[in-house]
């Protein structure tokens, strides 16, 4: 290969591995950011093991689920709920760096441009690892026991995650669209509180109400869950993993894009 060939291939390396680096720097940032800001951390965390300690011991004794205990059905249900709530912190995350200049700012940096939106969601992806970590251990504590080996509760996690992580960027635009983070958050909560609470997380479709089963069972939420749940205790889960995963690509094919051009217009 001639020395003008390999010079664009180096420079291209070059350009990958900055980018790289600035979307860490930016993930790091956040999550400096989430350790130092008490507020965050209440939301990050304690809100989820206080859901897990509510229904499994206020709700738990009058809520019967077929084939299992019902901590085995709440656990997983709580994962998931917990991994998209965390997406949510997307949209607040943007709207107060945008409210406070910080986008700003950072246009102004030598750093690469999608540095901002990746690094955000990559910090908020990292950030329910360690929610999922928290959330396993307490729901052990309280009775929580998955019967599908290690192998599979992983591959139940990676795909949880992969779900909130491409939710996260249609967050993303909320927080790019609204003008501070009080909004953000006002605008993504009715967004989030149907496809969490009228789903399979909490309680099993056939005990919701004829009219509401329909869009229950099929929504996105009800499929990760029963997906989920399928993979951490070992039953049988159909079609519900793959159906995640296309909607997975699907939100990421659609609100990638629409967050990416929204950020072009505030930056």
């Amino acid at each position: 290969m001639s020395t003008s060939a390999q010079a664009p291939a180096r420079s291209t390396r070059s350009s990958l591995r900055w980018a790289v680096s600035d979307v860490l720097t930016m993930a790091k940032r956040n999550l400096i950011a989430l350790v130092r800001i008490p507020t965050s951390l209440v939301f990050a965390v304690i809100q989820p093991v206080m859901f897990v300690l509510l229904f499994r011991y206020v709700f738990g004794g009058v809520i019967n689920v077929p084939h299992t205990a019902y901590v085995n059905y709440l656990i997983p249900g709580i994962l998931v709920q917990t991994t998209i709530f965390g997406a949510v912190g997307t949209a607040i995350g943007l709207a107060e760096d945008l409210q406070r200049g910080l986008i700003e700012r950072f246009r102004a940096l030598p750093m690469a441009r999608m540095a901002v939106l990746a690094g955000r969601t990559v910090s908020d992806l990292a950030r329910n690892v360690g929610v999922l970590i928290v959330i396993t251990v307490v729901g052990i504590a309280v009775g929580f026991r998955p019967h599908g080996g290690i192998p599979d509760y992983l591959a139940a996690c990676m795909l949880m995650l992969l779900f909130a992580y491409c939710l996260s960027w249609g967050f993303a635009f909320v927080g790019l669209a609204a003008p501070n983070s009080e909004t953000a958050q006002a605008i993504s909560f009715p967004i989030i509180f149907p496809i969490t609470f009228a789903s399979a997380i909490f309680v099993p479709v056939d005990k919701m109400p004829g009219w509401l089963q329909p869009f229950a069972i099929h929504q996105p939420v009800s499929q990760a869950a029963d997906a989920v749940r399928g993979l951490m205790l070992g039953t049988p889960v159909g079609n519900s993993v793959w159906v995640t995963i296309a909607w997975s690509i699907g939100a990421i094919a659609i609100l990638g894009p629409l967050a990416t051009a929204r950020y072009r217009k505030v930056a």
